[in-house]
């Protein structure tokens, strides 16, 4: 008997006995709370995340993206537009923001189900072991999801391969893994809910302990609850504050580096949020230096010029020979893909579709293009812009910005702007262009 009662005592100490996980505010309840906030979170950032890729243009192959079997999974794919033009500003900063403000509720969510992680015996019948599969692909691609866009976020390149690559991949199979769960668990949330008065009864209630269970209680027994709680530490409120406050905090240490203004001083946490980019019309937010790109000052001097290819030919511009050209003026910001933004600036410069028109095309005609950097490190060296990005009259080969000459920082001698375009198309120190041309 002794021997037995040692054993126990043992097995106790150990995750696999429901003994060892002892805090009272695990429950059924508490994962559907949170399941609820993730419910509502999560699809969002799904489809603000395939519009970002849709931004891309990734059918514009292999420049703009070079995911295999993209087909498939492509099968939303459109022309980006170019209107409204702050369109991609919008749905990036949303993505990243909420993104980032989730992160508490998905931390706590793990912690309020680690216990069935460790559950024996493993399988108890088939839809149990399709559950836990499921949640292996939910948990796992969860945090492979959320990590590599944080990672991205704080501009820590640390992939081993693209990071669209991967994160696009990653969310399908976390999507997926969450659909299935959702369909599964959505059921039995609702129930839990409903009967212990709702999200904001739990919110108020003061009791660290799970709700008292009565006889006429129809839901199944809770296995999350701990058989053997130890005293309360927080209460419920106390919980609910910590997770909600987390996520706030976040939310108000990121939101600003999108939004602009005078909030974009409270993105601590955004590399591109609170940081001081200078004063002077070129003072606003860059992402990549031209040092750290490699271009250097010889690369744009006096000897650079830019090559329009097309039907008829090849032409070479100097940068006098551009600003002879008709120029024009768009308000527009940049956007970026991990989540800053600027103001709208003033750049000035020529209509891409001018330049076609150059080399043999109608300017209401003008075709995709392929813009060439100058830029030696880093991707989208080359990236390629759609027709209908083209030919739009804001769509500019820029050569001042707010009444001044491009800083080198910001593209100088020449830079692309396009309405409602990710940053990283808006490429800078632009040596080429060559239209009806994208392989």
């Amino acid at each position: 008997m002794t021997d037995r009662r040692d054993l126990r005592a043992l097995v106790d100490r150990l995750p696999v006995s429901p003994r060892f996980w002892r805090s009272p505010l695990r429950g059924t309840w508490l994962t559907s709370l949170l399941g609820a906030v993730l419910l509502a979170g999560v699809p969002l950032l799904f489809v603000t995340g395939l519009l970002s890729y849709a931004a891309y243009n990734p059918d514009l192959s292999p420049l703009n993206d070079k995911t295999p079997d993209k087909g498939l999974l492509g099968f939303y794919l459109f022309a980006w537009p170019t209107r409204p033009y702050w369109l991609y500003r919008v749905t990036q900063g949303v993505h990243v923001t909420v993104g980032v403000a989730l992160i508490p509720v998905l931390l706590a969510k793990l912690w309020s189900v680690i216990p069935r992680f460790f559950a024996l015996p493993p399988v108890r019948s088939v839809s149990q072991a399709l559950d836990r599969l499921s949640l292996l692909f939910l948990v796992g691609g969860g945090l492979f999801t959320f990590l590599t866009g944080v990672l991205n976020v704080q501009l820590d390149y640390v992939f081993p391969g693209s990071f669209y690559r991967l994160h696009f991949y990653g969310a399908w199979v976390f999507m997926s893994a969450f659909a299935a769960h959702a369909a599964l668990r959505i059921p039995g949330t609702v129930r839990i809910l409903r009967q212990h008065g709702g999200p904001l009864a739990y919110i108020r209630s003061t009791t660290a302990r799970p709700p008292v269970r009565t006889a006429s209680d129809t839901t199944a027994s809770d296995d999350l609850a701990a058989p053997d709680p130890a005293p309360p530490t927080l209460s419920r409120r106390g919980l609910a504050a910590l997770v909600g406050g987390g996520s706030m905090l976040l939310l108000l240490t990121t939101a600003g580096q999108s939004i602009g203004g005078p909030l974009r001083r409270t993105a601590l946490f955004a590399p591109h949020g609170g940081g001081d980019p200078g004063d002077g019309p070129n003072g606003f937010q860059i992402n990549k230096p031209a040092a750290l790109a490699g271009v250097t000052d010889r690369q744009t001097g006096e000897a650079w010029r830019l090559v329009v290819t097309g039907p008829r030919g090849q032409v070479r511009l100097s940068r006098t020979d551009l600003l002879a050209m008709p120029q024009h003026t768009a308000a527009l910001p940049i956007a970026c893909v991990e989540g800053w933004s600027t103001e709208n600036q003033h750049w000035r410069g020529v209509r891409l579709r001018d330049l076609a028109a150059l080399v043999g095309y109608e300017p209401d005609d003008a075709p995709d293009v392929l813009v060439e950097s100058l830029q030696l490190h880093g991707s989208f060296r080359r990236a390629a812009l759609r027709h209908n990005q083209v030919r739009d009259a804001d769509s500019l080969l820029a050569l001042q910005v707010n009444g001044a000459d491009l800083s080198p920082d910001h593209g100088y001698p020449a830079r692309v702007i396009v309405p409602a375009a990710p940053g990283v198309l808006n490429t800078k120190w632009v040596a080429r262009l060559s239209f009806g041309r994208v392989a």
